[in-house]
């Protein structure tokens, strides 16, 4: 049976979910520029008011990795481990790049890092402000990211040049103005198909709905959490919640900071003024000689990502990362220029 726009705006008018078929054609419809804006926008506020489920967001998700461009060599299948330390954003606490830090810690400790990013949206500065402010290239062709991330472990994937079929639904999101499915699509959408992921999300009711996209589409190990205060990072002042995945079985977990010997910081220790405060910070905490409470924060999630890539329990991995951030990169950043 043919499915139609139409029929599925139907449906979400009447609050029904979706089924993959129907979901699936309407992602792939809006991502190939098949759909009006007006079919658009009305298709993002039925899910909304629906309640997307994971149905509906790995749909987008499958429909966005098909229209992404591709990176030669990275299309999920390699047996090396491959990871991305890309968080939801948006929990508006205007905290240092710590996502950031850590990927230049996993890449100068030999790890593979494809980090996806974007520029600042609600943070006094993104992933691709602070790395542009480094000197790492932000807008590599698929053959440049590639051989980054063969020969240095570590390659930045700026969000808009991989995603031209974006295209098609920002206008409608701008108008719209209010949170869509897009919102949550972003650390989700790594065209290098990551297999290890470290992803925080900065709204807790929505940890679950992370986690089951992630079974849905594909990941080898992942730790979905929300930090406590309402962070997208691992946070050393509260108890951490939310999910392990591990070859298809996800379950709940905490990871509690006090237990693996951190200080309890406070959230206003780890906010930073505006974009320069922000890169500033960032290469004091390169260098090993960053304020403690944002090193410690560097370290707790660095200890997260190691434990993922099976390097120890976390309080193994957690005395490992001390070592690593206490002495700063030992080979500078990597393809800065």
């Amino acid at each position: 049976m043919t499915v139609t726009v139409s029929e599925v705006l139907e449906l979400l008018a009447q609050k029904q979910a979706l089924t993959d078929e129907q979901a699936g054609f309407m992602f792939s419809e809006l991502m190939t520029g098949n759909m009006t804006e007006g079919q658009t926008g009305a298709f993002l506020m039925g899910l909304r008011a629906k309640g997307e489920d994971s149905t509906d967001l790995a749909a987008g998700v499958r429909a966005g990795l098909a229209a992404a461009v591709k990176i030669p060599g990275f299309d999920g299948s390699r047996q090396e481990p491959v990871i991305d330390t890309c968080g939801t954003g948006g929990d508006g606490q205007c905290s240092f790049n710590c996502s950031t830090a850590v990927s230049l810690f996993l890449a100068d400790m030999g790890h593979t890092v494809a980090k996806h990013g974007n520029r600042a949206l609600s943070s006094s500065c993104g992933s691709a402000d602070a790395l542009e402010a480094l000197g790492v290239p932000l807008e590599q062709s698929p053959e440049e990211a590639a051989k980054s991330l063969e020969e240095h472990h570590f390659a930045f994937l700026f969000a808009p040049a991989y995603h031209p079929a974006f295209r098609f639904v920002m206008p409608v999101r701008r108008q719209l103005g209010i949170r869509t499915l897009f919102n949550f699509m972003g650390p989700l959408l790594n065209p290098a198909r990551p297999s290890h992921q470290l992803l925080g999300v900065g709204a807790p009711d929505k940890l679950h709905l992370m986690g089951e996209t992630l079974l849905l589409t594909g990941v080898r190990r992942a730790l979905i959490f929300a930090g406590a205060g309402g962070f997208d990072e691992l946070t050393t002042w509260g108890v951490n919640r939310g999910y392990l995945i591990n070859d298809d079985v996800m379950e709940k977990v905490t990871v509690n900071p006090e237990k693996l010997g951190f200080d309890a910081h406070a959230p206003e220790d780890v906010r930073v003024s505006n974009k320069d405060d922000a890169v500033t910070k960032l290469r004091e905490i390169l260098a090993g000689a960053g304020p403690r409470a944002m090193m410690d924060m560097v370290t707790l999630n660095l200890a997260g990502c190691l434990h993922l890539l099976e390097q120890g329990t976390m309080r193994q991995c957690a005395d490992m990362a001390r070592d690593i951030v206490n002495q700063g990169l030992t080979k500078g950043i990597p393809n800065a220029g």
